[in-house]
């Protein structure tokens, strides 16, 4: 089951997969880069803190200085290594390297 919360209002960080992987997103609502993203993720049964930045002036800044300075919405991260964005994540499903990374074994 994915459970996603929303860092707006809830400050836990501590967030990880029942794989093991901590997967952290930053979103804005109505985001379709956000939704595809969010959509890979729950597809793939993946947990996720999503933190919503649109209207957390905090939330964004921290983004920014996890990100260097990447302002576009999502920006995603697995086990704290920055992947970028939703075309990042997708290339990394499309070159089977994705499961990997969440921790998931393919058999």
């Amino acid at each position: 089951m994915t459970h996603t919360s929303d860092r707006s209002q809830n400050t836990n960080n501590s967030f990880a997969t029942s794989q093991g992987a901590q997967v952290e997103i930053y979103t804005s609502p109505f985001c379709d880069f956000c939704l595809r993203a969010k959509a890979l993720l729950d597809q793939k049964c993946v947990d996720y803190e999503e933190s919503v930045v649109l209207t957390n002036p905090a939330l964004r800044a921290e983004m920014l200085k996890r990100t260097r300075g990447r302002t576009s919405v999502p920006q995603i991260f697995i086990n704290g290594e920055h992947i970028g964005g939703s075309d990042e994540l997708y290339l990394l499903d499309q070159a089977n390297e994705l499961d990997a990374r969440l921790e998931r074994h393919v058999y």
